[in-house]
This record gives C-alpha cells, structure tokens and sequence, in this order.
C-alpha cells in the first residue's frame, strides 16, 4: 500500500495577521518603548518565527531555504555597504568630503542651511540616480557643517533623505524608478511623468516647511565656523582637485556602471589623490579602509566629525540588515506575506481601495521585510491583475510603487535603507525620522491622488 503524502501546511489569512501582530508587538515594545538596538528584536523575532513554522509542519529545509532566499536579494547591498565604508575613509583622506564642508561654510547662509541641503541633495540625486551616493557623500558633509553650526542634527538628517530619496524617485538612473516601470510594463519616461502628481507636490511642501524651520535658525557660532575653517586648510588637502572622485561617481551613474565599481572606482581615485598630498604606507591605508580614518587635528571637535567610515563602522549595520532579511524571507516562504494580500485583495470593491490596499502593503512589506526592491516587486506583481481588471493606467500601479514602497524604506528603523542612513550620518534613526517630510508626504499624497483620479476617472 503507497503511503500517504503528507499534505502541505498552510497558514490562513487571520493566523497570518495574528502572527505579523505579535512580530509589530514584540519590535515595537523592544525598540520603541525599551529603546533597544534593533538588532536583538529583530534576531528574537527570527528564532521565533523559526519554531512556530517548524511547529506548523513547516521542515526544516523550507525554514532554511527561507532565510537562503530572504538574505539573496540584500547580496549586492551589503556588499555596497562596505564599499561605502570604504569610500568614506578614503575620502577623508583625500580631503574631498573636508573641501566640501570648507566651501560649505563659505557658501551656505545659516537661515537658509535646511533648504539648501534640501535642493542640493535633491539635484545630486537626480543627476547620479542614488539616495546612497548622495547621502554618503554630500550628506556626511552637510551633517559636519550642522554640527558647527549648530543646527540640529536630526533636522539636518532630514533634510538630507528627503531631498536624496526624492532625486531617486524621478531620476531615470534610479534602480527603484526602474523597477517600478519594469513591474508595470511602461515606458520609463511615462512613470517618471506621472510622478508629477505627487512627488513635485510633495517636494514644494518640504521644501516650504524647511524653509520655515529654517528661519528660526539666524545666528551661528561665527568664531567656531572661522576656527573650523582653519583647521581643514591645516590638516587637509582643500583644492577643487580633490572634488575628483565626486565627479568621476556622477559620471558612472550616467554611464549606468553598477554601483560596486562606481564606489570602487571612486576609492581608488580618492587614495591616489590622497597619496599625491599625503603619502602613507600600504600597512596605514589597510587600517582606513578597515577602521576608517582616525583625524588627529588637536581639535577634538574636528576630530570626532572626520574620523568616520571604514569596513568596521558598516559591521552592525549589515548585521541589522541580515537579520532583517531573514526575518522577511521566513515571512515570504511560509506564505504568510501571500495570505495577507490575497486576504486584503477579496475586500478591495473600488479603484481608490485598490490604490490604498497597494499602498499599505508596500509599507506593510517594507515594514516586515525591510528590503527596498521587495516592496515594489511583491505589491506590484500581486496586485497588477487587479489594475488591469479595473482599467487603470499602469502608472497608477507604478507611482504608487515608487512613493510607497521606494520612498518609504528611508525612514523604517531596520529596513536597508533607515539602517544605512543611520550607519553613515552616525544618527539613531528616531532622530531623522520626524524630519524626512518628503518620504512622509509623498506616501499620504499617493492615497490622496489614487483616490482623486479613481474617482474622476470612475465618474
């Protein structure tokens, strides 16, 4: 007699919320009331996760091949990671990120800081199409001059992933702009164009509230600033030269080089113009690039703003992340993410409803697995029928994509994007957070429109 096959377990709609309850519950209390590092929160969650699945009749091969294929995807971003730490160092070295914040203190006026930081990172990221690039680069720079200053770090934080996650929104370089046509089947330029509806707006509000906060910003420790000032032209190499490597980034992303050797090539270029200046040993350039750059100014509040990056500074970050994605990748392969939307998906009677249950679940997935990409492409592709089945233009699909899913991964705790944010500006990210308008607005804004134009368009 043939034994019989043991039937597949699956997980049902109310269990699933149940169990993406108690995970909130659990990161929520440790995180946000105890004020834990989310590491341990995340790592609790994953091991529970872990015995109920097997519990559940789940084997431990599946479990397994769920952390496999959650940690996949974030390969290449954790590799970046690193390469970024790297980068930070170098450019240290070089005297490329201190040029930027001597010019910066010449050139930005304290009432208008915010703003301009806004439009600068706004303009970077459109040009090189990554929110990384620029909040690693310029945005280290800017959080320098803040601390002079003595504008608020979290304000300034702000400011910065508002203006790099808004660049990367609608610049045609963009891996998430790309993505989200990709998953709608529409032409790049048409998705950038139906950005327009929400993201210019949103853009125009942040920029008028920074603004705003920024007049209250009128006075500025001018003797520190000047002092400050001398400082970088005595320790460092302050020259338009060293604005080299900044330029060769820009020109990468034009010519669509991976983000791996863009970064690579960037050091590289860094520690020869360094080296031209400043020659150090192959054993002293090992230790920057693994321990990041130690500035010895005799001013300790120099010191402490230029001695960043390195491999070592990025190492909690990428544990963060794999916890993150392992966490996601359980949630995926035990069909708990797919029963929560093809639940929500029997309740949507409306184009507006649909355009909200989309962007929900965006932020849901961003929430649950953290991961960027992920949040456009399971949203999109579980509910693009459902487009087609009401006759919505695919970038009603795609621009809610974009807004709810790209966007918001900048200001989630534990995603890649909050976790990198918060490695490389050296801020805890309930300090940013509150102060990143446009990923906020533009969420809100995306509901708002989609149920505007359903409606229009239903009428």
């Amino acid at each position: 007699m043939a034994k019989k096959k043991r039937a597949k377990p699956h997980i049902g709609f109310t269990e699933s919320l149940i169990i993406i309850i108690c995970i909130l519950l659990i990161l929520g209390y440790l995180i946000i009331i105890k004020a834990q590092s989310p590491q341990v929160p995340l790592f609790l969650a994953v091991i529970l996760l872990m015995f109920y699945g097997f519990a559940r009749g789940f084997s431990w091969d599946t479990v397994m091949k769920g952390i496999e294929e959650g940690i996949k995807p974030g390969i290449i971003p954790l590799v970046i990671f690193l390469m970024i730490g790297i980068l930070i160092a170098t450019w240290i070295y070089s005297g490329t990120i201190p040029t930027i914040m001597y010019f910066g203190f010449k050139l930005i006026s304290v009432k208008f800081f915010l703003p301009m930081v806004f439009v600068a990172c706004s303009l970077i990221a459109l040009v090189c199409g990554s929110s990384f690039t620029t909040i690693s680069t310029l945005g280290i720079a800017f959080i320098g001059i803040s601390e002079t200053i003595g504008i608020n770090l979290g304000l300034t934080a702000g400011a910065i992933v508002s203006g790099a996650f808004f660049g990367a929104n609608v610049s045609p370089l963009s891996g998430t702009a790309n993505l989200a046509a990709a998953i709608g089947n529409v032409d790049l330029y048409e998705h950038i164009k139906s950005l327009v509806w929400t993201d210019l707006p949103a853009w125009v509000l942040s920029f008028a509230i920074y603004l705003m906060v920024g007049f209250k910003h009128t006075d500025a420790n001018l003797p520190l600033i000047v002092s400050m000032s001398k400082e970088l032209q005595a320790n460092f190499w302050i020259t338009w030269w060293v604005l080299l490597p900044v330029a060769l980034l820009l020109v990468t992303a034009w010519l669509k080089v991976p983000a791996v050797p863009s970064l690579a090539f960037g050091a590289a270029l860094a520690v020869m113009i360094g080296w031209v200046h400043k020659p150090i040993s192959i054993n002293q350039l090992s230790n920057y690039i693994m321990n990041g750059y130690v500035a010895h100014t005799g001013n300790a509040a120099m010191d402490q703003l230029l001695s960043k990056g390195g491999i070592s500074s990025m190492l909690s970050s990428l544990s963060l992340i794999i916890f993150a994605l392992t966490l996601g990748g359980l949630l995926i392969r035990l069909g708990i993410i797919k029963s929560l939307i093809t639940g929500i998906e029997k309740v949507i009677n409306s184009a507006g409803k649909l355009i909200f249950a989309t962007a929900v679940t965006c932020f849901g997935v961003n929430i649950l697995v953290g991961e960027q990409y992920l949040s456009i492409i399971l949203p999109g592709e579980s509910f693009k029928e459902s487009f087609v089945k009401r006759h919505l233009a695919p970038t009603y699909l795609t621009r809610v994509l974009s807004d709810a899913g790209g966007a918001i991964n900048a200001i989630i705790p534990w995603s890649v994007s909050g976790v990198f944010i918060s490695g490389a500006l050296q801020l805890k990210p309930l300090q940013y957070i509150p102060y990143a308008f446009f990923p906020i607005i533009v969420a809100v804004l995306t509901i708002l429109v989609g149920f505007v134009l359903s409606r229009k368009i239903n009428g």
